[in-house]
């Protein structure tokens, strides 16, 4: 008789334990819900990026003051002043694509901080030839309606500018979407919300500094 007791404890004490197993299994997956309904909540979307759009609208207004003091530049040669909205827009559509890319890589698991990996070695090369083929042809196009303008900038010159400015800004794009997928993971901030603000404002900025500084170099 004491023997079968002891099994049924033993029987009782083993479904107990499952049991508790079962409901501490069953409140991990109520957490881990809880988290990502959080992480996805109007509040913390919020709280995020406010501050975060402050400081970039203030970054806006210094990159408009910056290309408000070559104004008499722009004016005199209107091929240069066609380059400057299409090449801050385009240095913007690369650093959005690039953003997406590997903040998708990071969120499948195949992302990795590492000149070795082909992912990142394959992003940062399509950057590249976009960067090389778009603002070539931007080049050719803003010398044309410079021309039909009344701009006496040359071809050559016009390409020069638009190509080299627009691979110093695709390194720009490469370095600064590594950065933001990185230091917005390490921080545990979504980087769905915090990357392509941050790179697309950089990008603006940077891309008014370098186009300006190869036109006084090549002009």
């Amino acid at each position: 008789m004491s023997s079968s007791g002891s099994g049924g404890e033993r029987a009782g004490g083993s479904g107990s334990e499952r049991a508790g197993g079962s409901e501490s299994a069953a409140d991990r997956e109520s957490t881990a819900d809880r988290e990502y309904v959080d992480e996805w909540s109007v509040r913390r979307i919020v709280r995020t990026m406010i501050p975060l759009l402050a400081a970039l609208s203030v970054l806006q207004l210094v990159s408009g003051s910056v290309l408000e003091t070559y104004q008499e530049v722009l004016v005199s040669n209107p091929a240069l002043l066609v380059l400057v909205p299409v090449q801050i827009g385009t240095a913007g559509n690369l650093a959005s694509i690039t953003c997406s890319r590997l903040t998708t890589q990071l969120y499948l698991g195949t992302y990795e901080l590492d000149p070795s990996n082909p992912d990142l070695r394959a992003n940062a090369g399509a950057v590249f030839a976009l960067a090389g083929t778009v603002f070539g042809i931007v080049g050719v196009a803003a010398w044309v309606i410079g021309v039909a303008l009344g701009g006496t900038l040359g071809l050559g010159r016009v390409l020069l500018v638009s190509l080299v400015s627009g691979m110093l800004l695709a390194v720009l794009v490469v370095v600064t979407s590594v950065a933001a997928v990185e230091v917005s993971y390490r921080m545990g901030f979504n980087p769905d919300d915090t990357t392509i603000p941050v790179v697309t404002n950089v990008c603006d900025i940077a891309g008014v500094l370098i186009l300006f500084a190869v036109v006084s170099v090549v002009v």
